[in-house]
């Protein structure tokens, strides 16, 4: 491999992957891989074509902002190309982005607006809006708006396509992508229309988007809500061409989820949380078909940005989205039972910069203290900080020397309205009988139960 010499170079020309370890049907089914992009996304082929345009037509001056409203993985690739040409960037993300992808972000110098994920366009707070008004009003700045800017559906029309059709030697029947500012689909259709028209374009949509009803029945329903990141809209960008896209599929978040981390296990490709969508969708169609094709989908970003998320087991669970065995009972209000691993305590045996560490770790400040499958206490912050104050070598002592131990627990059979009145007293809910410990509900283990008991 050639030697670069900037990190824009290496954008684009990425690799493609027979996938092997799906059932899809009499289909072959190919995966290009975008996530090997610099920024380890699509998203950074669209960031060079746009900044590069607006520097031609004078939108971008020398020491000037830069502005976009995203859903993320644009952000990163802004954020690459920027920080390379010395532009400054802000950010306006809704606020249930990963909070790895934010954290990528920040430490490329960005400035990061978080804002409202459940408002709709035309609220003060919705993230394209929020991003037009910043560019009003901060002095030299250029909101660079990939939801209408022309050059991002031209940057796949005019090197995605032709790179795809030559990889895939010129010969394709059917490829499936996500919309999310509608870049790719347009791009990509207006490409393979010209120039191998038998490929057909499917779209992979999440439930809760407008997109999939409004392409096969021509009708536009009510926007709903998805956890998938960077793809779905609850409106029609101004650059998007359905036109030539026969056919889409609404994908649940719960199918695509499950699909991201079979995708893991089985191929070794860790992607993120749409291409669980958009594979989703690609086995279903080739699934359907009843002559062979050939059929292209993408891995549109690494998944290394989603591991506090959707390869999270407690974050699905908190989402209700993790099949698990159900009781009947509050065992199944548990977030973290004590049975599936999740849960993080400590022993009476051990000693409180063990527990600290696990606490920082973690990132919780409070751990039941376990010994032998039974709850003997509950160790929090203060009672190490209480524990140390008068002598810091007592980081060395034993847990069972600060761990309260007066415990009030629940059993499993009872209700609801038990743990509600240990929370009032700002008292902890452990769930458990004579012989074990299956784990602790807290206040927000309860509003998710009540959240998805109420939908």
């Amino acid at each position: 491999m050639a030697i670069v010499n900037s990190v824009l170079e290496l954008i684009g020309n990425t690799p493609i992957l027979k996938l092997s370890k799906f059932d899809t049907g009499v289909c072959d089914l190919f995966i290009k891989m975008e996530s090997e992009n610099p920024g380890g996304s699509i998203k950074d082929r669209i960031a060079v074509t746009m900044i590069e345009a607006a520097e031609k037509e004078g939108n971008i001056l020398p020491g000037g902002t830069i502005i976009e409203a995203t859903a993320g993985n644009t952000g990163l690739g802004l954020g690459l190309v920027a920080a390379q040409k010395g532009y400054k960037l802000i950010l306006v993300i809704p606020d249930k982005m990963s909070p790895d992808k934010i954290r990528h972000i920040r430490a490329m110098g960005v400035d990061v607006r978080l804002t409202r994920s459940d408002v709709q366009k035309g609220h003060p707070e919705y993230y394209q809006d929020y991003a037009k008004r910043l560019a009003a009003e901060i002095p030299n700045s250029y909101f660079i708006d990939q939801f209408s800017n022309p050059n991002n559906p031209l940057t796949h029309r005019i090197s995605t396509g032709p790179e795809i059709l030559r990889q895939m030697e010129n010969d394709l029947d059917a490829m499936v992508i996500g919309v999310g500012s509608s870049g790719t689909v347009t791009g990509l259709g207006q490409f393979f229309n010209e120039n191998h028209p038998k490929c057909e374009m499917i779209v992979a949509d999440p439930e809760g988007s407008i997109l999939a009803e409004t392409i096969n029945e021509g009708t536009t329903p009510e926007a709903g809500s998805w956890l998938v990141e960077g793809i779905g809209e609850d409106f029609m960008p101004p650059i998007c061409d359905i036109s030539l896209v026969k056919k889409a599929y609404a994908i649940s978040d719960r199918e695509a989820f499950q699909t991201q981390r079979d995708l893991l296990r089985r191929e070794g490709i860790i992607a993120g949380s749409s291409t669980g969508t958009l594979l989703s969708a690609a086995l279903r169609y080739c699934r359907e078909q009843t002559e062979p094709k050939r059929v292209l989908t993408f891995a549109c970003d690494t998944g290394n940005k989603y591991l506090n998320k959707s390869f999270n087991d407690s974050w699905l669970a908190d989402q209700g989205l993790l099949e698990r065995t159900n009781h009947g009972d509050l065992r199944d209000i548990i977030a973290r039972p004590m049975d599936s691993g999740d849960m993080i305590t400590v022993t009476s045996e051990d000693n409180l910069i063990t527990t600290y560490k696990r606490m920082r770790m973690f990132d919780v400040s409070q751990l039941p203290v376990v010994d032998a499958g039974k709850i003997v206490g509950l160790i929090d912050e203060s009672d190490i900080l209480l524990g140390l104050f008068e002598d810091k070598d007592s980081f060395q002592i034993k847990v069972a020397s600060v761990m309260v131990r007066n415990l009030e627990t629940v059993a499993p059979d009872a209700s609801i309205e038990t743990i509600v009145e240990l929370f009032k007293q700002d008292k902890v809910a452990i769930i458990a009988d004579k012989d074990t410990f299956y784990g602790l509900i807290t206040q927000i283990d309860l509003i998710n139960h009540l959240r998805q008991t109420a939908t």
